[in-house]
């Protein structure tokens, strides 16, 4: 459903090429749950994906060049233009959730470590060119 409530002020809502790949991978590396999908007429698409994951919720859908080409995939575009950061409770948890990620098939970006600001931190590129950022603050008990 498009309209749910509790809608987070901000979301995400990632264009990718090969939509129903991407869900699988988001389902793997960040135990995303797809909650909403509705396919393209031309059945191979993704017009529209919901996914839960990190407590919040992210949109997702294909390419659709046809309706104007203002919004599409990194990998059309030559690379990302945004960070998608994810702030998660504890220190450890920025190593797992990117080894989880890259025995997903993601690359590592930035290796994690501890970082000026007092937070355990790394990035990954997603394999559909999406970056992607865990932010944990340093000094939390694990």
């Amino acid at each position: 459903m498009a309209f749910e409530p509790n809608i987070p002020p901000i979301q995400v809502h990632l264009c990718v090429k090969g939509g129903r790949e991407a869900i699988a991978f988001y389902e793997k590396a960040f135990d995303a749950v797809e909650t909403y999908e509705q396919m393209a007429e031309d059945g191979e698409r993704v017009l529209h994906a919901n996914l839960s994951m990190f407590g919040s919720e992210v949109m997702l859908h294909d390419e659709f060049p046809e309706f104007g080409g203002d919004v599409l995939s990194p990998t059309s575009r030559g690379g990302a233009s945004l960070t998608i950061n994810i702030n998660l409770p504890k220190p450890g948890d920025v190593d797992r959730a990117v080894e989880q990620a890259v025995s997903a098939g993601a690359t590592v970006a930035l290796p994690a470590a501890d970082m000026f600001w007092g937070a355990r931190y790394a990035k990954i590129t997603d394999p559909f060119g999406h970056v992607w950022a865990f932010n944990a603050p340093l000094g939390t008990p694990e």
